[in-house]
């Protein structure tokens, strides 16, 4: 057998005739290739059942006839009955209607692969010679684990353009996606921060366009409106942009402004969330934003924004206080904090450079944090938390 066509199914009438499990099986992969489904058979499985209950699928209860097939594009046969089976596979030849039958793939026109989906890509994995579903399933395995892990190149050679924003997490290629892992593999272009998993453009095929728009305190040589620019003029030539960030697109990402920018110029624009920095790099350092018995609830802040009062209410009711990009507005906010009656014995904890080999934590309590954080010579980027939970010691009970 040589298999030469994908089928497009969407509305078009399919016949099932059987109505066990392995005929369920097989409706409810046709449901999602959205086929006009009619079951023909005796009577019905659970599952089938509450398929044909939930107007899903179409059922006519009986034996299964010639005149089942009229209008049909597929026939699926699985009624158990090889005869049955063989019966209705040559009412399907002779109607030159596709025929898949499920007790001997030798008797009809055509065979269900073993399928596995990565974005629009669908790999389907079947024999030529006798049926072996255990060797396809594992083939198809192996695919799935090949195309999910972004080795495979699967740029489109002729594309509309889009923009697909990434969460790359805090640093560590193993933190990113799945589905941000293939969005790279998808992309002509990676319009790149400084932080984030940044080893992995490394891995890219090399005629892939870099753009580096990476910012450091106090130094922004890419503006954001030349960034989100960038996008949509790549979109618009046929390209697929990856937006590469660190942590995740919508925490303190600018992701918004850039979806917004997509948008308005009519350049189809995908999410895809990242681990936060805000929840990774503590949970890395060991530090557990809530904790049964200390605290219930966390609060996230920009360092930009100094001690706001949404976050000085937090600190004094005992919740915890995350903040990102502060590290040169820590004195500011420990001094407001102090003033605001906040208690100077609560531990904070600064952990920079998260989830990479230069990880450090550093300990001490409000009131000497600043000291301290000087002392050692603490540096952005860092994630600084404060709260009870942040005290040393904590997990180890």
């Amino acid at each position: 057998m040589t298999v030469l066509l994908g089928i497009e199914l969407t509305g078009r009438r399919v016949l099932v005739a059987g109505g066990g499990p392995v005929a369920a099986r097989r409706v409810q992969a046709l449901r999602v290739a959205g086929a006009d489904v009619l079951v023909v058979a005796p009577q019905l499985c659970e599952e089938l059942a509450e398929l044909v209950e939930d107007r899903v699928v179409r059922w006519r209860c009986g034996d299964v006839q010639e005149h089942d097939l009229d209008g049909a594009w597929l026939v699926q046969t699985a009624t158990g009955d090889r005869t049955v089976d063989a019966t209705v596979a040559g009412w399907a030849e002779a109607r030159r209607t596709w025929c898949v039958t499920a007790g001997d793939v030798s008797v009809g026109t055509a065979r269900t692969p073993a399928v596995t989906q990565t974005g629009d890509v669908l790999v389907g994995v079947v024999s030529t010679g006798a049926a072996d579903p255990t060797r396809s399933t594992r083939v198809r395995d192996h695919l799935a684990a090949t195309l999910r892990s972004g080795a495979v190149d699967l740029r489109r050679r002729r594309s509309s353009g889009r923009v697909v924003l990434v969460g790359g997490g805090p640093g560590d290629v193993d933190l990113l996606t799945l589905r941000g892992r293939r969005a790279l593999a998808e992309a002509d272009v990676v319009v790149t921060d400084r932080l984030g998993p940044t080893a992995v453009l490394d891995e890219l095929p090399a005629d892939v366009e870099v753009v580096h728009v990476g910012k450091t305190s106090g130094h922004h040589p890419v503006p954001q409106a030349e960034i989100e620019r960038i996008l949509v003029e790549r979109a618009q030539r046929g390209q697929t942009v990856v937006r590469l960030k660190g942590g995740d697109p919508f925490v303190f990402g600018r992701g918004g402004e850039e979806v917004l920018a997509c948008r308005d110029a009519g350049v189809p624009v995908e999410v895809v969330p990242g681990v936060s920095s805000a929840m990774s790099v503590p949970a890395l350092a060991g530090i557990p934003l809530t904790h049964r018995g200390v605290t219930t609830s966390f609060h996230v802040l920009s360092g930009h924004d100094g001690l706001t009062p949404a976050a000085r209410q937090v600190l004094h009711d005992g919740a915890t206080l995350v903040v990102l990009m502060g590290v040169s507005m820590l004195p500011e906010m420990v001094a407001e904090a102090l003033a605001d009656g906040v208690d100077p014995a609560l531990p904070v904890a600064i952990v920079e450079n998260g989830a990479t080999p230069r990880q450090r934590v550093t300990r001490a309590r409000l009131d000497e944090v600043v000291a301290r954080a000087s002392e050692v010579g603490v540096q952005a980027p860092a994630v600084i938390v404060i709260g009870a939970v942040a005290a040393e010691g904590l997990l180890d009970g």
